[in-house]
């Protein structure tokens, strides 16, 4: 399996290829959308170059999950604890510490950094 820097590299130029973004600029603290500028649409263009570099299948949802608009995992605009541990359910490899300590909704897409596509991707080589 390859190390965490090497897969990080080719993250990088991933998201550089489909974002149109420098590369100084993905680090891995860089949120796809507020630093990066992705838009929903673009997810879906990460995923494929994802699957294509990597040689890796990425089930529908499995990266970036739908339907999270549950009665019960939000209320009043924030995640509440059963939003939060199904999250963790299908994101076992973001680190949801700070949506832990703000379940604000408006934050979700914070989620989404480079690091946790590294993971993801390592996870995914790792199986």
């Amino acid at each position: 399996m390859p190390a965490y820097e090497e897969i990080f590299e080719k993250v990088q130029s991933t998201l550089v290829d489909a974002l149109g973004v420098d590369e100084e600029e993905v680090s891995r603290e860089s949120t796809l959308q507020g630093d990066l500028g992705a838009e929903s649409i673009d997810f879906l263009d990460i995923v494929f170059r994802l699957e294509r570099n990597f040689g890796i299948k990425i089930p529908r949802g499995e990266l970036f999950p739908e339907n999270l608009a549950d009665p019960e995992w939000i209320a009043d605009g924030r995640l509440t604890s059963k939003g939060v541990a199904e999250l963790k359910a299908r994101l076992p490899f973001a680190d949801l510490s700070k949506l832990e300590a703000d379940p604000d909704v408006e934050k979700l897409g914070d989620l989404y950094t480079v690091d946790m596509l590294v993971q993801y991707v390592q996870s995914k080589l790792g199986s």
